[in-house]
């Protein structure tokens, strides 16, 4: 099998939610990198990854609690540069010769430090090239214990009001520990700290698409052999980008099949199919479904109703359409590397499952086919950065995500094809607002719903009685949270205009300014 040859990071989670930005800040500088539960890193998976350096994330624990989480005491006779990072801080104290004060929330007396701090320096450290400004530096801390003694061999290189050892240094090892949080975005310049830490640690950089691209189709080549591939192909990034490698990669053993489901956006289906089939040569099955969706559907209003008829169709109509391709032995997803992350459960027990696609969720297991996961190591700007390397055209790299379900859950209430139309009418004018106006790439997704009532308007001099509808703009970077995005007036005034004179059916248009929480991106 191919061996990948990168310059490799681990990065030990001890539970942080922000675990993930710290990948993709080292992602961002062309550096790969690892994030695997404390418990799950042993001696076996160190030897095998051979890092160059190691970060240990921050965490909920408290280290002065018995039995909470350690690093492996190993990692410290490796030679290797070491960043703690918070609780990462506190670990390497406390197994170092150091101590730690519990704080108020963890049963001790010490002063905890949430929220916005700034560090002031404290002598020269190359971790910190460049990095304070005006003799002090923003940063953003998250923590209830701190530590009261160093341990052998650190010292101070920055201090903030409640955390006298904020910065700390043991250059002989190359031990580096923050209690602060540089990964954030409330730590303007904690992309620089990383930088530097990468830079000492003798990383090159050579993370880069060209790169995954080459191996990605060599990994694929060698997993696949002369056997066939099926691929559940939505039209979004993941899918569209995971078909286009393997099919660079195996060329016409790759099949895919795009389910037309009736509740695509306004062209939609011509546009990927065209694309795909007539553009990059794909062989491409359209299964046109959409009456067989659409008549299970009708009249139904409960939103998982609506969902499991979805779900269970859409397994249904790929798997007929699937069976018809002889000798397929893989099922192409695009799962990515969060959804791999998510799926390992820090405690050790259940976790999140791994997000399968919408469309094939169950059918690997159903059909005996195994799968192929080309993405699974990518974060989701690392997805459009590879398909912009396989020429995939830049209005569908950029496209706003869009759910499996489709336009079923901008249509709250009882679905109807009359609905359905005019949602894709108001849905397309909006759209065509956005990109006018130029904030398509500003805005992470946006949509119109159409609403289940109907209200009073006047036309002309003729009373209608027609549908409302809302339409949502948010920004956001992995839709985990969201909040509105904040439309000019005249931009609404102006969209809303041409909704009521183009689109017949709406006579009302109002703007969802809901953030998340509490409210969901999607209205069901």
């Amino acid at each position: 099998m191919t061996e990948q040859t990168h310059d490799r990071l681990l990065i030990i989670d001890f539970g942080s939610q922000v675990t993930q930005l710290i990948a993709r800040r080292l992602r961002e500088l062309d550096v790969y990198c690892e994030i695997h539960p404390y418990q799950n890193v042993s001696s076996d998976l160190i030897r095998d990854m051979a890092p160059k350096a190691v970060i240990l994330s921050g965490g909920p624990d408290s280290v002065t609690r018995e039995g909470s989480p350690r690093a492996p005491e190993a990692l410290f006779e490796m030679g290797i540069p070491i960043l703690g990072i918070c609780y990462g801080q506190q670990v390497m104290m406390q197994q170092l010769g150091g101590l730690v004060e519990g704080g108020k929330i963890s049963g001790g007396g010490g002063t905890a430090e949430f929220g916005r701090a700034f560090v002031t320096p404290e002598g020269q450290l190359d971790l910190l090239d460049d990095w304070f400004a005006n003799g002090k530096e923003q940063v953003w801390m998250s923590h209830g214990d701190h530590v009261s003694r160093l341990a052998p061999g650190f010292e101070v290189y920055g201090t903030s009001p409640n955390a006298p050892y904020a910065i700390t240094a043991d250059n002989t090892r190359h031990f580096y520990a923050v209690q602060f949080h540089p990964e954030v975005h409330h730590t303007p310049k904690g992309a620089k700290l990383y930088e530097n830490f990468v830079k000492l640690a003798g990383f090159s950089g050579d993370w880069t698409m060209g790169a995954y691209r080459e191996e990605a189709v060599q990994r694929i080549r060698e997993q696949v052999g002369d056997k066939k591939v099926i691929c559940g192909l939505s039209g979004g990034v993941d899918s569209s980008v995971a078909a286009a490698l393997i099919h660079e990669a195996i060329g016409d053993q790759l099949t895919c099949v795009f389910v037309d489901h009736g509740l695509l956006r306004k062209d939609e289906a011509q546009e990927v199919v065209g694309m795909f089939r007539d553009h990059m040569n794909l062989q491409v099955i359209h299964a046109d479904e959409a009456e067989l969706f659409l008549g299970e559907l009708e009249g139904q209003s409960d939103p998982e109703t609506k969902r499991k008829i979805i779900g269970r169709l859409f397994i249904d109509v790929f798997q007929k359409y699937a069976n018809d391709i002889e000798g397929a032995a893989f099922l192409a997803q695009g799962t990515l590397y969060p959804d791999v992350i998510e799926s390992v459960s820090f405690s050790g027990g259940p976790s999140v499952t791994i997000k399968s696609h919408h469309n094939v969720g169950g059918l690997p297991e159903k059909m005996g086919l195994k799968l192929v996961e080309p993405l699974r190591e990518l974060f989701k700007d690392e997805v459009r950065a590879l398909g912009r390397e396989l020429g995939l055209p830049d209005h569908f790299i950029g496209r706003h995500p869009f759910p499996g379900p489709g336009l079923a859950i901008r249509c709250p209430g009882e679905i109807t094809r009359a609905k359905l139309d005019i949602l894709r009418e108001a849905d397309a004018v909006y759209i065509d607002q956005i990109r006018k106006h130029g904030l398509y790439d500003e805005i992470w997704q946006a949509f119109c719903a159409i609403l289940p009532v109907r209200t009073v308007g006047v036309m002309g001099d003729g009373r209608t009685y027609d549908y409302a509808c809302a339409l949502r703009a948010v920004t956001s970077v992995d839709g985990m949270t969201a909040d509105y995005y904040p439309f000019t007036h005249e931009f609404l005034g102006e969209t809303a205009t041409r909704i009521i004179n183009e689109v017949p059916g709406i006579n009302r248009v109002t703007y969802d300014i809901t953030s998340k929480p509490p409210g969901t991106i999607e209205w069901e």
